[in-house]
């Protein structure tokens, strides 16, 4: 989700009209939400997001109230993934130990009622960075250095929270998280491969063979970046809330930070990378891969080599391959006619040729 709040009555930047292939009933939403205590008034404001390319994403406003509805794409859906239930209760369960998270409503489990799952939120205001921060947002390269500091220092904290004493520590499922997503990744991409795409399979080869234990298992967002994220109006340098809690889990911190490396783009990548980036990771003042590593290695305290990051290094760009192989999928077999899609194909190709420049570095007699 990927939207620059700003207040209950003024425009959302990023907020457009409903597209017509994921309209939904906003008179049975009204009333399923009545019966759980919220009564919309009758004029209702309706707009998507168009950002984020996985779930769906709404803004639900009538003067008195500014709320979020998500809901699963239509399409082939990877199991487990799109999951309601478990994003609002992720977001729930960490109400009273991370207060960054969005205040959840309601969870509607009755498909009937919109054709789909779907929960409803409160809407955090404040300013969300996209590919580049909004206008209004001018940030000097040290305010921007800052900000990138205080971002890192978020996940950390999420990762310092005490699993058990929160509702969520069911989620975590012991030792083999890395294998599991190693194996869980290679699964979902071979089942959303398509004719037009390479089949990584030198990549998940490798990955299985380079497999670390797990370094610990601690709550997890596996979609930590910038667009992401909550700025506040007043100082955009500090974070206000953290959304898009989809993939959250129990799970390796180092595994969530590959993950969040996967998205950082910055300044001297080549053309097709900068022209994937969805976060102003080139502004200015930004810390370069290398120095968020080191930044969030210093603050947690842990000794990683360089030859040992690469796997987590891979990793990251290889899910984020799968992720986009997902969504393409549904393009290349017309489930969706959003033409925005289209680029996740080229860029699922691209991916899997970057993780196999790292590996064959990585071969190299004098890498790590």
């Amino acid at each position: 989700m990927s939207e620059q709040q700003s207040g209950i009555d003024g425009p959302i930047d990023g907020a457009t009209p409903v597209r017509e292939e994921d309209a939904f009933d906003l008179d049975a939403v009204r009333t399923w939400l009545a019966g759980q205590g919220t009564e919309l008034g009758e004029d209702v404001e309706v707009q998507q997001f168009g950002g984020g390319a996985s779930n769906l994403t709404y803004s639900l406003r009538d003067g008195r109230h500014d709320l979020i509805l998500r809901r699963p794409p239509a399409g082939q859906k990877a199991r487990g993934a799109h999951d309601m239930g478990r994003e609002f209760r992720v977001q729930s369960g960490l109400a009273e130990v991370f207060p960054l998270v969005p205040r959840m409503l309601a969870h509607c489990t009755d498909e009937s009622v919109i054709g789909a799952e779907f929960y409803v939120m409160e809407r955090v205001d404040g300013v969300i960075p996209r590919r580049d921060f909004p206008p209004g947002v001018d940030l000097s390269p040290e305010q921007t250095r800052e900000l990138c500091l205080h971002a890192l220092d978020v996940l950390v904290d999420l990762h310092s929270v005490d699993v058990d004493d929160t509702e969520l520590a069911s989620m975590n499922k012991g030792d083999g998280y890395v294998e599991r997503q190693v194996s869980g990744w290679s699964r979902r991409f071979r089942d959303a491969r398509t004719e037009d795409v390479g089949d990584y399979e030198q990549v998940m080869g490798w990955l299985e063979a380079h497999r670390p234990g797990d370094v610990g298992h601690c709550l997890i967002h596996n979609d930590f970046r910038f667009d992401n994220l909550v700025l506040d109006r007043e100082d955009p340098t500090r974070v206000v809330g953290v959304l898009d809690w989809e993939m959250a889990t129990v799970g390796d911190p180092l595994m969530d930070l590959g993950g969040t490396l996967a998205y950082w783009v910055q300044a001297d990548d080549d053309d097709f990378y900068l022209q994937f980036r969805r976060q102003p990771t080139t502004a200015p003042g930004m810390l370069t891969r290398q120095e968020v590593v080191d930044h969030y290695l210093e603050r947690t305290g842990r000794e990683v080599s360089a030859e040992q990051w690469r796997f987590y290094e891979v990793f990251g760009l290889f899910r984020l391959g799968v992720i986009a192989q997902q969504i393409y999928y549904r393009y290349f077999h017309g489930q969706t006619t959003n033409e925005a899609y289209a680029i996740f194909g080229p860029a699922a190709r691209y991916l899997e040729q970057r993780c196999e420049r790292i590996i064959a570095a990585s071969d190299a007699p004098d890498a790590g």
